[in-house]
């Protein structure tokens, strides 16, 4: 009997060191391969748009988180269900045949919208979560004649969770943020947001940042389209640092004269707007993070645009059921004073290729943009 206790004990620490061994060496690894991109840093222009210059007023968007291809209606991811050290019972990733139908659901519609800019989040050029796909070059596939950048922002060797299930880890992760124009940019920038996770949870984190494009106009103005992906997961100390990060670069462009958008996920419902606005009880959504982005963040000539009546969001603890699973909008635009908005409209998916959902917008850049001279007889 002794001999037995000693035998399991010695089995018992042995496997305890090895697990021991294992966390730490996961930790060295990710601080010796963390990405620590600069402040600011300039974007590869990818293809050539066949138009250079902005000559029409009218301009169109379409803002999308496609969940890297990975989070479509069969979706329950395990990190949503504070799974940690293990998955519990929740996936990891989705089933390749699932990832391939999300893929190709995204593209299609992709394909058939017709918008100047697409402003797309969460597109992975090389994850082990997404099969090691490049959506980045598969959806540029689709828009040849646009120009397309990519700018990081989960760039990591080996995300090592669930921590417990080291065999079924996240693993190697090269995601971020893909924009696709129709115009030829005369700059495409990557501004890294302020604020981070504590060591050593930031290393496994996003890093997170907007993506800047600076495009002419006739009028000599520039039109400046940024993409932006916010904090998750955090305890509302982030965004705040981020948005008034954005703000100064905002105002700043704006007072050149130059007219500004802003599409993107930016993991906060827009001010005034209810989290639980399409929730069917005073329970649903009660775990839910709530957050709004200041009414007094901007003077109030700027404006919010988004579909209040289509959700863009939606849980993943558990697979979708329409009218059950709970849903709420984080995904939406932002416009300068003299950007006029002509339509928004939420494009209902039922969740079907991704936990969010597209938003288009058509706006009219208020100045004119088409110059004309006058002669005299």
């Amino acid at each position: 009997m002794k001999r037995n206790v000693v035998l399991f004990l010695y089995v018992f620490f042995f496997l305890l060191a090895l697990f021991v061994i294992y966390v730490i060496g996961s930790i060295i690894h990710g601080t010796l391969t963390d990405y620590e991109p600069e402040e600011i840093t300039p974007l590869e222009q990818i293809g050539e748009a066949t138009k250079k210059v902005i000559t029409d007023s009218i301009v169109t968007f379409a803002n999308w988180n496609i969940g890297y291809g990975g989070l479509g209606e069969n979706a329950n991811f395990f990190y949503d269900s504070d799974g940690f050290f293990t998955s519990r019972g929740k996936m990891v990733r989705s089933s390749k045949e699932d990832v391939e139908s999300y893929i190709k659901g995204i593209s299609n519609l992709i394909q058939k919208t017709d918008a100047d800019f697409f402003l797309l989040q969460e597109v992975d050029q090389n994850s082990k979560r997404s099969y090691y796909t490049n959506e980045f070059e598969a959806i540029a596939a689709l828009k040849p004649d646009y120009q397309a950048t990519f700018a990081a922002n989960f760039k990591v060797k080996r995300v090592p969770i669930p921590v417990l299930e080291f065999w079924n880890v996240i693993g190697k992760t090269h995601s971020g943020l893909g924009s696709y124009s129709a115009y030829q940019a005369t700059e495409a920038t990557r501004y890294q947001f302020p604020g981070d996770f504590g060591w050593p949870t930031r290393i496994f984190q996003l890093d997170r940042c907007f993506a800047l494009h600076r495009y002419p106009t006739a009028s000599g103005k520039e039109l400046i389209v940024i993409n932006t992906h916010n904090s998750a997961y955090d305890n509302g100390t982030l965004k705040p640092i981020q948005m008034a990060y954005m703000k100064v670069i905002l105002l700043e462009e704006y007072a050149k004269g130059n007219y500004v958008v802003v599409g993107g996920d930016w993991n906060q419902c827009p001010p005034n707007f209810k989290f639980d606005t399409f929730a069917k009880s005073d329970d649903e959504g009660r775990d839910y993070p709530q957050m709004n982005i200041p009414h007094d963040y901007l003077p109030h000539d700027w404006l919010w645009a988004y579909d209040p009546s289509v959700p863009t969001n939606r849980k993943l603890t558990d697979s979708y059921e329409s009218g059950k699973t709970f849903t709420t909008l984080i995904d939406f635009y932002l416009v300068s004073p003299n950007v006029k908005i002509l339509e928004v409209k939420g494009i209902d998916t039922d969740f079907k290729y991704s936990d969010h959902q597209p938003v288009l917008m058509k706006v009219e850049l208020m100045e004119p943009v088409r110059q004309t001279v006058e002669t005299s007889e």
